[in-house]
């Protein structure tokens, strides 16, 4: 039996693929600690993990506040990881020298899991859940101005993270150090080679699993209706006036729409919706999708993932850099139309083309295929125990 410790963010797009793979970990006879956060506790305690909260030692941002740092403010997010990892230092460490765990396995940009397993010299695995990251990758993200100004006036206070990190006893070279993982790092990757982009770049270590999905039961729907989904997200999801468009988009429409709104969207303020509305403030998205004909989102890596599962075409209204790349791949990849406004008429065109044209369906089928084929939850739980045997 394997000891192995989990680390991730506060945010539902990081931690959720990793509960699958810890259900199959625990199922297989391995114990489990997860270092993570309160929001959290119920859903890693339900996968059969020991819970270890980290709320006491990270500032009090929002999962908003960490998706605005991760997609576009780089000098905040290494800020929140130094005085995440200097403040969990202690705890942590003496914690981990006394279980003596077999493998760290940690999220991406939860980088103090990855300084730990360095510091204590153990075993470490890289869990990613957007697009595997390295020099080839980054050339293709398109920042926008404010991201590049705020990276350049940003430089001094991450230099004096690092500084800081190294005085701590962490041995950090420089930035790219922290974030980029080289080709001798083991590393999990949710989705499929055939969808990363630039996959050629990455050694064999990088293990691409496909999204690590959990079963849900699909809505019922009316027969011979299509269906169009639409949903911002659970964290950056406030925009009243996307919300009215689609409506005025689709008033007319021949077929179901369902919308999520977001938990503080109040649905009465949007005025009077049609009957073949369905506008909730949460759904279970995988429920949706699995229905779905056409979906209407903002490219976050999850959402996407899941939608190209089922076979699912989208419509693409990135937000940030980090999504607008997701998004140029579906588009490069022919699953996906790119909104080019988002006023009703640029909503309607664009669910038209993709419900005229049986070719983004189609492409989308075939990315389904390859995550399918990728193995998934129990081939990211293989992965960890061929680590710790190796």
């Amino acid at each position: 039996m394997s000891k192995i410790v989990f680390f991730s963010l506060p945010a539902h797009g990081h931690t959720n693929p990793t509960i699958p793979v810890v259900t199959e970990l625990v199922k297989k006879g391995h114990e489990v600690w997860y270092y993570s956060f309160s929001e959290f506790k119920q859903k890693i305690e339900d996968a059969g993990a020991t819970f270890i909260g980290c709320d006491d030692y990270l500032p009090r941002v929002s999962e908003a506040e960490v998706e605005r740092k991760v997609g576009k403010d780089f000098a905040a997010l290494i800020e929140m990881v130094a005085d995440t990892t200097i403040a969990l230092d202690k705890m942590v460490c003496e914690e981990l020298q006394e279980l003596q765990p077999d493998c760290i396995v940690s999220d991406s940009l939860s980088i103090w899991g990855k300084l730990f397993a360095k510091k204590l010299d153990i075993p470490y695995i890289s869990s990613t859940t957007s697009f595997a990251f390295n020099r080839y990758t980054a050339k293709t993200m398109k920042r926008g101005f404010k991201e590049i100004w705020r990276m350049i006036v940003g430089m001094r206070r991450i230099q004096a993270k690092i500084k800081q990190l190294n005085e701590h006893g962490f041995k950090v070279e420089n930035f790219v150090s922290l974030v980029e993982n080289n080709n001798d790092t083991d590393t999990i990757v949710y989705t499929s080679k055939e969808f990363q982009p630039m996959a050629e770049t990455f050694s064999e270590r990088y293990a691409f699993v496909g999204p690590s999905i959990r079963e849900s039961v699909p809505t019922q729907h009316k027969e011979n209706r299509k269906i169009v989904y639409i949903s911002l997200g659970t964290v950056l999801n406030q925009n009243q006036d996307f919300y009215e468009n689609c409506i005025k988009a689709f008033a007319d429409a021949d077929y179901d729409v369902v919308m999520s709104v977001g938990e503080k969207t109040d649905i009465t303020s949007l005025g009077n919706i049609p009957e073949h509305f369905t506008v909730k403030n949460t759904v279970d998205q995988i429920a949706v999708l699995q229905e779905a004909d056409v979906f209407i989102t903002h490219c976050g890596m999850n959402s996407a993932n899941e939608s190209l599962y089922f076979g699912v075409p989208m419509v693409l209204f990135p937000q940030h850099s980090e999504q607008r790349m997701v998004a140029d791949r579906v588009a490069e990849l022919g699953a996906g139309v790119m909104l080019k406004g988002s006023k009703p008429n640029d909503l309607a065109t664009a669910v038209a083309d993709l419900l005229g044209n049986p070719s983004y369906q189609k492409h989308a089928q075939a990315l389904s295929e390859s995550f399918k084929k990728a193995g998934g939850a129990e081939r990211a739980a293989n992965v960890i125990l061929a680590k710790i045997n190796d």
